[in-house]
């Protein structure tokens, strides 16, 4: 029992670790989140992509500060609950106001 639980502690660790985060700078200077999207991917995302038109969500391509996807704790948990069919993503966009 106490080796099963160990081995759990260390997966759940393991996954916490694999949090990650990309962040794109197109302009400088501060900026608000305008949209904060959760795209599904399945099965790991294989073959699949999602585009995010930062310009339109903006009014244009000079009002953009940054963009950013993240996997987050909870997108682990759901990819974990699922097996990895569903591995959920999301994507932040900053803009000039």
């Amino acid at each position: 029992m106490k080796k099963i639980f160990s081995v759990l502690i260390i997966v759940a660790l393991m996954s916490l670790a694999s949090c990650a985060t990309q962040t794109f700078q197109i302009n400088p200077g501060a900026g608000a989140p305008a949209t904060d999207d959760m795209s599904l991917f399945f099965i790991n995302g294989i073959g699949q992509e999602v585009r995010v038109d930062a310009s339109a969500i903006c009014g244009g391509s000079n009002k953009i500060v940054k963009v950013e996807t993240k996997l987050t704790f909870i997108d682990i948990i759901i990819s974990g609950a699922s097996g990895g069919i569903v591995t959920p993503r999301h994507a932040k966009v900053y803009c000039k106001y």
